[in-house]
């Protein structure tokens, strides 16, 4: 089965090794019809500490590195 991959921005990068990405998506809404953002935070693993808040990244699942951190830093595309 492949890794699933995201695009998302950080937004912190206080951690050691880890940084946190926000992802949105755009869903419509069932009763309107309309195009509504919704976002969720993943702990991505950043071997390097390379990524700065407001890097955009993509992150690829992996094996379950900590309790919360499922995926690692794939490419930075600034």
């Amino acid at each position: 089965m492949p890794r699933r991959v995201m695009q998302g921005i950080v937004v912190s990068d206080k951690m050691d090794k880890t940084v946190t990405v926000k992802v949105e998506r755009r869903v419509m809404h069932r009763l309107y019809k309309k195009f509504i953002r919704r976002s969720k935070k993943y702990s991505a693993h950043d071997e390097n500490n390379a990524c700065k808040v407001g890097d955009v990244v993509s992150i690829r699942e992996c094996r379950p590195i900590s309790k919360n951190k499922r995926w690692e830093i794939l490419s930075e595309n600034a």
